[in-house]
């Protein structure tokens, strides 16, 4: 029975030590596993942040990218109005009757005349006969009728020897009027 004992013994400490180990050996897989897990769980917060924070970067973009869009479309839409809106002067001005086309030569005529005081003068095909009305009066004497110019109304103006030329034709003076007042009307119609 001594051996017996011993032998009792020997496999109790053996289950012992294997139970000590079993325990540390699960202990430590555990531990390892929950490392692993923690691990996991940071990847995928990680993960699901920078997701988030990619797709709100590209919904942004998109965002930018479409309102720049509308307001571009915004600005061709106005700036057409304007063109219309300035064509449509234009051919206003060119319906007027031939007595407003005649005073508006006189006029731009007497002013030419402070700097230039002889010469001749150019105007559209519809504005001879006006401009030949004026050019009769006696005080526009040093001025002569010249070819017809491409011009919607108004005058052009050339010295003696064409040292110097004026240029009072109607698209000048709107242009000048339009480039002026181009902001204010922009400001009025659009707000």
């Amino acid at each position: 029975m001594g051996l017996e004992a011993v032998l009792e013994e020997i496999r109790e400490k053996g289950k012992k030590e294997a139970d000590a180990i079993r325990a540390e050996s699960k202990a430590d897989s555990d531990r390892i596993l929950a490392e692993a897990d923690r691990k996991v769980a940071e990847i995928k917060t990680s993960a699901e942040d920078a997701s988030a924070k990619q797709a709100s970067r590209i919904v942004g973009q998109d965002v930018s990218a479409a309102n720049l869009l509308v307001k571009r479309e915004i600005l061709n839409t106005q700036k057409a109005l304007l063109d219309e809106v300035y064509e449509s002067t234009r051919a206003e001005i060119a319906k007027l009757p031939e007595s407003f086309h005649r005073e508006a030569i006189k006029k731009l005529l007497i002013e030419a005349k402070k700097e230039i005081k002889k010469g001749s003068i150019h105007c559209n095909a519809r504005d001879v006969a006006a401009a030949k009305a004026v050019l009769a009066e006696a005080e526009f004497s040093g001025f002569t009728l010249g070819e017809p110019a491409d011009i919607d109304g108004g005058i052009l103006i050339d010295s003696e020897g064409n040292e110097v030329q004026i240029d009072y034709s109607y698209r000048t003076f709107m242009n000048k009027v339009w480039e002026s007042g181009l902001k204010d009307a922009s400001d009025i119609l659009f707000g």
